[in-house]
């Protein structure tokens, strides 16, 4: 218990405070994706009746898996725009990439960007084909989510296996240690929200895999954050993989889904069945 006191999480969670060049690496992000959405036009879809409720499917001919690229942002700050070239790794290999955008906190909670995510998945799965689904810190979150999430449940149409796999890059799956920082005013949590947000604590999914996957650089709590969701889930017999970006930071650790010779999107391609 001492220890964990010790912990000053607002250092540990902080990542703009962390990394103070992250103005500029964000703004490399929106002119890739902009560059990106120039010569790869998405297909917009929508999953709900919000501005922000829709999805840009960047589509490259596959027949496979969609993969989708769930953004971060603490879930109150950015959306998907600014992530179209996320998808670059990805369609070189002839695979489609789906990126939504969802609503942000404080107009909603996170419990309703949960939600939100679902609805994205159910409309994506009229295209009739599996889902691997990554995101980056927050959308790491809502990967995991949406692995461990029971769809025959929500509809009965639905496959078990609609997520086949997750692909968490930096994410948050216990949301305790947010609740007394600074990201917590958007977020407005309390211990029991936290916990009821947290998929550490859902019952583990009984189909697909995760990957949790974090910056070599990144704070310990992040660090710790992907071993523990995969040592958790996977003595629940989840398939799980830890793995590290080298030399990356929380902003970089995204950088290799642009590549289409990354391992990064080896590994995705893989999950996808490609």
């Amino acid at each position: 218990m001492g220890d964990a006191e010790a912990i000053d999480y607002e250092v540990e969670y902080n990542n703009r405070a962390r990394v103070p060049e992250n103005p500029q690496i964000m703004a490399g992000w929106a002119s890739d994706a902009a560059s990106y959405r120039e010569r790869h036009a998405p297909r917009r879809l929508a999953y709900g009746p919000g501005s922000r409720n829709t999805i840009d499917l960047f589509e490259a001919g596959g027949g496979g898996a969609v993969v989708v690229f769930i953004h971060g942002g603490y879930w109150q700050a950015l959306d998907g725009s600014s992530f179209s070239h996320c998808a670059r790794g990805l369609n070189a290999h002839g695979i489609d990439v789906a990126v939504p955008t969802y609503d942000l906190c404080p107009q909603v909670t996170i419990d309703a960007v949960i939600r939100q995510m679902r609805a994205a998945m159910q409309e994506l799965a009229r295209l009739g084909r599996p889902l691997v689904v990554s995101g980056h810190s927050a959308g790491g979150h809502l990967a995991a989510c949406m692995l461990a999430t029971d769809w025959p449940a929500l509809d009965p149409s639905l496959p078990k296996d609609l997520v086949r796999a997750a692909y968490g890059i930096s994410g948050l799956y216990e949301l305790a240690p947010l609740v007394g920082t600074s990201i917590n005013k958007a977020l407005q949590l309390d211990a029991s929200a936290a916990r009821a947000a947290s998929p550490l604590f859902w019952t583990p999914p009984a189909t697909g895999s995760l990957d949790a996957v974090v910056g070599a650089k990144e704070s310990a709590e992040y660090l710790r954050q992907s071993r523990t969701i995969v040592e958790r889930w996977g003595e629940a017999g989840v398939a799980s993989r830890f793995d590290t970006v080298p030399d990356a930071n929380h902003f970089t650790a995204i950088a290799p889904l642009a590549d289409p010779n990354s391992s990064m999107v080896q590994r995705l391609k893989a999950l996808a069945g490609c």
